[in-house]
């Protein structure tokens, strides 16, 4: 196809902005970007896209996310309020993630999907938890993303908190999964990573095992101090700090993934740093869950690579975006913590770099040619000058997800003119909402066991 009449954001290194210039997709790629009349003089049997005057832009990248808790939304949790995220786990995650069967899990992957290309999200690193629907779970997940067209990177999340058995289920269905889509021609929009729940539900003896059983060249996709108890536990267990743990077990690689990091110290960002282990920002989910705020411009600072996800808030990344421009001048009491540039350099060049380690064939997260073909369309009208230059404080003061008018991954189109194309969102949502009850009446019998 040709995108065309359309104003097209590169985020390339620079970034620039073309005018007048039209976007060839061939393949799954991008073939070419030139002047529009020579490029419609050059490519004249491809499809014509007008973008109507729109920006034309690569899609969103969610570094972090769990599509298992879509059922969330609205439920209340019995009782008094959880006052901290230890009672949060407690009352809320783990009663609800034992509610789910293989068919809830199929619901939330659904509406979770239309709600990442509703706003431009393309790719998304989901890291998923069903205690009582193990087996196959992975498999039920990629299916929904192979249909709806997105690119996902899967895990599982091992964990000792329900038992040995279920402990040895989680790593198997990692196993079973990697090995499955280990064939990355059959297999184009999905890649695996072994899923660990955290340090503060893992033994010394689980560490082992899972880094005993992952397949060559498969990093890991663990929680890393989102609230203190997790460094606490670690020290308990092991006399060490939690990275300091985690490295000890051989956990940390260039290809894992530590998220949130919100209470690592200064030696641990140093090895965090030394190890190339990736980290992921999630400040929406922080302040909700009252954690404090990771110093990840002293991570970036030290040279750690830090990515930006949702932690299974909707997959607005603008609203992340500014969130995180705005929590870490909150709570550093400076307006002058977290320049702009730093947050799109963690949710455009980072989450790309991450991504683009997983799916090789092309270069990843900027418009040019021989990238993938992710591109959204934008429906936003500056009344200020919108340079290369000056992009990150539009998209921070003026970008919203609405804008999203058309998604495109690897060519193909998902949504075009706010219009689902792929997935059927009134049946996807109508079913989630008859599903809705049944798993609320299950978390409530679950949280009514813990009693």
């Amino acid at each position: 196809m040709l995108l065309t009449n359309g104003k097209i954001i590169s985020w390339d290194e620079p970034n620039t902005i073309f005018e007048n210039h039209a976007v060839c997709i061939q393949g799954g790629g991008i073939q070419d970007i030139g002047r529009e009349k020579e490029m419609k003089f050059q490519y004249p049997n491809e499809e014509v896209i007008d973008a109507g005057g729109q920006f034309i832009m690569p899609g969103n990248i969610c570094a972090h996310t769990h599509f298992y808790g879509a059922f969330a939304r609205g439920m209340a949790i019995p009782g008094p309020a959880p006052k901290d995220f230890p009672e949060i786990l407690e009352k809320l995650w783990w009663p609800l993630d034992k509610s789910l069967t293989l068919a809830d899990v199929r619901a939330s992957t659904e509406v979770m999907v239309i709600d990442a290309i509703k706003h431009g999200t393309t790719t998304l690193f989901d890291h998923h938890a069903s205690p009582n629907a193990i087996d196959g779970s992975l498999d039920v997940i990629a299916d929904i993303v192979e249909r709806s067209g997105v690119r996902a990177v899967l895990s599982y999340e091992v964990t000792d908190r329900d038992g040995m058995e279920k402990s040895q289920a989680g790593i198997a269905e990692n196993v079973r999964f990697l090995n499955r889509i280990s064939d990355k021609v059959q297999n184009p929009r999905i890649r695996g990573t072994f899923g660990l729940h955290a340090s503060l539900t893992l033994s010394d003896e689980t560490l082992d095992r899972c880094r005993d059983s992952v397949p060559t060249g498969v990093g890991f996709h663990i929680h890393v101090a989102e609230h203190e108890v997790d460094e606490y536990d670690s020290i308990a267990k092991s006399g060490f700090r939690v990275v300091d743990r985690l490295h000890r077990h051989g956990i940390l690689t260039p290809q894992s993934i530590i998220v949130h990091g919100v209470h690592i110290d200064a030696r641990e960002i140093n090895i965090l740093a030394d190890s190339g282990v990736w980290v992921t920002h999630q400040p929406r989910s922080n302040m909700n869950n009252g954690v404090g705020t990771a110093q990840v411009e002293a991570m970036m600072r030290c040279g750690v690579p830090v990515c930006l996800g949702t932690d299974g808030f909707s997959h607005t990344m603008w609203a992340e975006w500014k969130a995180a421009y705005l929590s870490h001048k909150l709570w550093n009491r400076d307006p002058r913590r977290m320049n702009g540039m730093e947050v799109a350099n963690m949710a455009v060049y980072n989450n790309a770099a991450l991504a683009g380690i997983f799916f090789t064939e092309h270069d990843f997260g900027a418009l040019r040619p021989g990238a993938h073909a992710d591109v959204i369309f934008v429906d936003y009208h500056p009344y200020t000058p919108l340079t290369a230059e000056n992009l990150p404080w539009h998209i921070l003061f003026g970008f919203h997800e609405s804008m999203v008018t058309t998604t495109i991954v690897a060519g193909e189109i998902l949504m075009k003119d706010r219009q689902m194309v792929t997935l059927d969102e009134e049946a996807i949502t109508a079913k989630a909402l008859e599903q809705a009850p049944q798993v609320w009446e299950r978390y409530n019998e679950q949280f009514a066991s813990k009693r």
